[in-house]
């Protein structure tokens, strides 16, 4: 049952409709203040009373009985006690009937949202600075998927721009096929780092790299060649990181497949009389909507991101017709989205409202900063081996006997890799901590993948959940608070849908564990009171797992079978 549109519908406010009502109803975070409440404050301007007497006059007009136990107007809230036994039985009906599906929904209804992310750069490898972009993105698109969207994937590969001039500037001088080809991206971020400090002596570069640059533009077949297995080199590198994150996209069209399809933007900004030129290059003047102008082509004649981001943005409008288009790049890239949507919005494009730039906080290590350019990088491969290797040491400490620990290790280590990317809300900077992530007792994937080797012992134990469990007599507290944690999931997905948060779904699994932790330690489990407790409790037990294995999936963790 949905609860809160169970009381919405039974509750008279003017002037808002039942769904209105139930998107105000929450749960309170202390019990004693209800299971649900409806805080009255953003009803007084609607009805012109107290928020005090708005809870007071719909308190006695709610109909107590059956569901709703309960009602109570205190400060402002109207609380809500809902019958123990009927909530608690439905949350287990409905989490074990739906298995893997527990938490899915149609909402929508097939509409196709793209999702770019990821996005690495050729002749690059994939450092940490791509990590929350990749994992962020990733999750964002199973929720959808979910939730019955069709995620379209995009890997817009950072293969155009000046740094491709750089590099082939910088083979021609320093390169060695044979030793690139052995070593692959690493020899190429060599020659690159080598290319900016001679350049600080050597200005001239600058203009040879630009010039090679315009080669690419022109299709010169050396160039290409070059240009062709840089690229080769590097997705034969990132794709190691992917397969250990579980990522993968429905597309790699990067910023050098909208080539030849710039120049058609290029021109409709032309005929709608939407470029002028400034200081030689043509710009759009955003002065008005309290933006500096976006270059659209450089003195030189060549593009930027914003015209490629443009032409990417029409192409996929094109062939997708997506219902959204999400961007999940850094906050660092806010004033070239708010650009590039709106010079779309003014070239009459009405999908322009549907841009949405998914902006996400840095990512560092407790060592500091990094910069390609100057050599001092993090590489995220380099960071998942360690944390792979710590959790493998920490699991054979632990378990001793433990079969197939290199396995479990791999799923505790890539798991702690991703969870502390997703913690936290996206736009918070992340400084990453090995021993934070890998904390068996705190706010961590390995804390939950934990918690679900503890259920699935346990049922292992008991030989399953029984099938014909049957609720019992009274519910303890222990029992009632991880009913109710379990039966967050399916609003915590939408949320974290609408909102592109798949922190909520994180935080509600480390919810989820500590509650089931505190029942499994409070209340008997396989020696409970009577047979048919036991196969009540048992089948919480498996609701918790089902839950936890189902959130973890949608942010890319798996769950080891014992720990």
């Amino acid at each position: 049952m949905d609860y809160k549109k169970y009381i919405a519908e039974r509750l008279p406010v003017e002037g808002m409709t039942a769904e209105e009502v139930a998107s105000l109803i929450a749960c309170p975070p202390d019990p004693s203040m209800g299971d649900y409440a409806l805080p009255c404050f953003k009803l007084a301007k609607v009805l012109r009373k107290s928020p005090a007497a708005i809870a007071e006059a719909l308190c006695a007009a709610f109909p107590v009985g059956g569901v709703v136990s309960k009602a109570e107007a205190v400060n402002g809230y109207l609380n809500f006690t809902v019958d123990r036994a009927a909530m608690v039985r439905d949350i287990l009906s409905e989490a074990l009937s739906k298995g893997d599906r527990y938490g899915a929904s149609d909402a929508g209804m097939g509409r196709v949202v793209c999702i770019d992310y990821s996005s690495v750069n050729i002749a690059k490898r994939f450092h940490i600075g791509h990590l929350s972009t990749t994992v962020l993105g990733a999750a964002i698109y199973r929720i959808l998927n979910f939730l019955g969207y069709k995620s379209v994937g995009i890997n817009h590969l950072g293969d155009y721009g000046t740094q491709f001039g750089k590099l082939i500037s910088a083979y021609k001088r320093w390169g060695n096929r044979e030793e690139i080809e052995k070593q692959g991206v690493s020899a190429l971020n060599d020659i690159y780092v080598r290319w900016h400090k001679e350049a600080e002596a050597h200005p001239e570069l600058e203009d040879e790299a630009r010039a090679y640059f315009k080669k690419i533009e022109e299709k010169d077949p050396e160039c290409m060649a070059l240009f062709d297995w840089f690229k080769e080199l590097t997705m034969k590198d990132v794709q190691k990181i992917y397969d250990l994150l579980d990522v993968r996209f429905d597309s790699y069209a990067g910023e050098s497949f909208y080539s030849d399809k710039m120049g058609p933007v290029v021109e409709e900004l032309r005929e709608k009389g939407l470029l002028r030129e400034s200081q030689g290059a043509q710009i759009v003047d955003l002065e008005a909507y309290g933006m500096p102008p976006c270059i659209i082509l450089k003195k030189d004649g060549t593009s930027l991101y914003a015209t490629r981001d443009m032409a990417a943005a029409i192409y996929r409008k094109n062939t997708y017709d997506f219902y959204k288009c999400l961007y999940v790049v850094a906050y660092q890239q806010n004033l070239h989205f708010r650009q590039v949507f709106k010079v779309l919005e003014l070239m009459g494009k009405p999908w322009a409202k549907d841009l949405v730039h998914v902006a996400y906080g840095m990512v560092s290590l407790e060592e500091g900063a990094m910069s390609t350019r100057k050599g001092n990088v993090v590489f995220l491969e380099d960071v998942i081996d360690k944390c792979i290797e710590k959790a493998y040491a920490i699991v054979s400490e632990k378990n001793p006997d433990l079969e197939n620990k290199e396995e479990v290790a791999k799923k505790v280590g890539v798991g702690a890799v991703i969870f502390g990317a997703l913690y936290n809300s996206k736009i918070k900077d992340i400084v990453f901590s090995y021993d934070k992530v890998l904390n068996f007792e705190g706010e961590t994937s390995v804390y939950v993948q934990y918690t679900c080797a503890r259920a699935r012992s346990v049922l292992q134990k008991a030989g399953g959940a029984a099938a014909d469990w049957e609720m019992p007599a009274a519910i303890a507290d222990e029992e009632f608070e991880l009913a109710k944690a379990v039966a967050a999931f399916p609003d915590t997905v939408l949320a974290a849908a609408e909102k592109y948060e798949p922190c909520l779904i994180a935080r509600l699994c480390v919810d989820v564990a500590q509650k089931f932790n505190k029942f499994y330690f409070d209340c008997k489990i396989l020696s409970a009171e009577t047979d048919a407790l036991k196969n009540f409790r048992l089948a919480l037990t498996r609701a918790t797992l089902q839950t936890l294995t189902n959130a973890l999936a949608l942010l890319g963790i798996g769950v080891p079978e014992k720990m």
